[in-house]
C-alpha cells in the first residue's frame, strides 16, 4: 500500500515565497507519478520545474497576445475546417510554418465579407506569438484614425516606430473605406519602410485594383500597393459566411422539454 503523500503547509509557504507557488496546482499529482515510477530527486525537480516553466510560457503567450490585439478565440484549433469554404490549403500550411516571417515576405488574405479571412490571419498571429515573435494586430481605419489622434500629441513618429518595429503587422480590413491624402501617405509609409525587412498581413474583401481607388494619392497607391504584391503569399478565400455558423444555436431538446406541460 502506498504511503500517503502530502504537501506541508511549511512546504506550501516556501514555494510561494521563492515565487512558485503554482507549483501547488500540479504538486500533489507529480508526488504520487515520482512514487509509482520510483524517480531519483533530479527527475522529479525537473518534472516539476518543467510544469511550471510551460504554465509561464502559455501564460506569457496569452499576454502577449492580448497585448497584440488578437481575439482571444481566434485559435487555429478552433477553426471549423467543415464550412464551405475553399482557399488554397497547401498556401496556408506554408504560412503556419512562419517561412514567410523569416524571409521576410507579407500576406494578402482576400474575399468576400464573412468567409474567415480575420480569424486566419489573426491565428498566424498567435502562432506567431507562440514562437516568440512580436505582432500587432489592428482594424485599418481603427488604426488610421489613432495615427491621426498622434499628430495631436506629438506622438505620432514614437507609433510609427512601433509599427515599423513589430516583426509581424496584421492590417484587417484594408481598404474598406475611403482613405484620405494623410491616410494614403500612412499606408506608402508603413508598407514602403517594411517592405523586405518584416512581415505584413492584409486582410481585404477588395482586389488590387479596388484597393488603389479608395486610395486618394494614386502614384502613393500605386507604389505602396504594388510593392505588397510583389513581395506577398496571396490567400483567396471563397464560399459561405463562416460567421454564420458561429451563430447561437438553439437546444431543440431543452427548449422542447422546457416548453412541455409540467405534471402535478
Amino acid at each position: 500500500m502506498s504511503p500517503t503523500l502530502t504537501v506541508t503547509a511549511e512546504l506550501r509557504a516556501l514555494l510561494r515565497r521563492v515565487k512558485l507557488g503554482r507549483c501547488l496546482d500540479t504538486l500533489p499529482e507529480r508526488l504520487t507519478l515520482a512514487h509509482q515510477q520510483q524517480l531519483t530527486h533530479h527527475e522529479f525537480l525537473e518534472l516539476l520545474l518543467a510544469d511550471e516553466v510551460t504554465r509561464r510560457d502559455v501564460q506569457s503567450a496569452l499576454l502577449r497576445a492580448k497585448t497584440a490585439g488578437l481575439d482571444a478565440a481566434m485559435l487555429l484549433d478552433r477553426w471549423d475546417a467543415t464550412a464551405k469554404i475553399t482557399y488554397d490549403r497547401t498556401i496556408f500550411n506554408e504560412l503556419c510554418s512562419l517561412r514567410f516571417v523569416d524571409a521576410p515576405n507579407d500576406v494578402v488574405i482576400l474575399g468576400p465579407v464573412g468567409v474567415g479571412k480575420t480569424f486566419l490571419a489573426t491565428a498566424l498571429g498567435h502562432i506567431a506569438i507562440r514562437r516568440g515573435r512580436s505582432v500587432h494586430f489592428e482594424r485599418a481605419d481603427v488604426l488610421l484614425k489613432r495615427l491621426k489622434a498622434t499628430r495631436l500629441d506629438n506622438s505620432h513618429d514614437a507609433e510609427i516606430r512601433k509599427l515599423l518595429r513589430v516583426d509581424l503587422l496584421i492590417i484587417d480590413d484594408f481598404a474598406l473605406r475611403p482613405m484620405d491624402q494623410i491616410d494614403t501617405a500612412e499606408v506608402y509609409e508603413i508598407i514602403v519602410e517594411r517592405h523586405r525587412r518584416a512581415s505584413t498581413i492584409l486582410t481585404s474583401n477588395r482586389d488590387p485594383g479596388e484597393m488603389l481607388a479608395q486610395m486618394a494619392d494614386p502614384l502613393l497607391a500605386q507604389s505602396a500597393i504594388d510593392r505588397l504584391h510583389s513581395n506577398a503569399h496571396e490567400l483567396v478565400i471563397d464560399g459561405e459566411s463562416y460567421r454564420r455558423r458561429q451563430r447561437p444555436g438553439i437546444d431543440t431538446e431543452t427548449t422542447t422539454e422546457a416548453s412541455s406541460p409540467r405534471q402535478h
